[in-house]
């Protein structure tokens, strides 16, 4: 059965989100890429409370494809670590789960 999911990542800035989403769209390991922001983030780093703003990455992808997506964004971001998250997509139209398969690399797996 092919299983759907979200993956989320949040960048410094909406230049390296848009060149994230650009190159994820066009090697198709994401249908599509939201980015929304600025958001604001306060996370703990090397023992320090952080406040910053970031750009918030909504990827919708395969689940078979996951791997090839966490390569690619550990690879264009710039971040030590960073987010990389992903979520299964439980249910969604039928039109729009098509929509995402047809978007995507077509592998022996689905």
């Amino acid at each position: 059965m092919i299983s759907y999911i979200q993956v989320t990542t949040a960048t410094e800035t909406k230049e390296q989100a848009q060149t994230l989403a650009q190159h994820l769209v066009e090697t198709k390991l994401a249908a599509c890429v939201q980015i929304t922001g600025p958001i604001t983030s306060i996370y703990r780093w090397k023992g320090k409370v952080e406040k910053t703003q970031e750009w918030f990455c909504l990827i919708k992808t395969r689940d078979n494809l996951y791997n090839k997506v966490e390569t690619v964004i550990k690879n264009l971001h710039p971040y030590e670590t960073a987010e990389i998250i992903a979520v299964p997509i439980v249910k969604g139209s039928k039109e729009y789960v098509r929509w995402i398969d047809d978007a995507l690399e077509k592998t022996t797996e689905g």
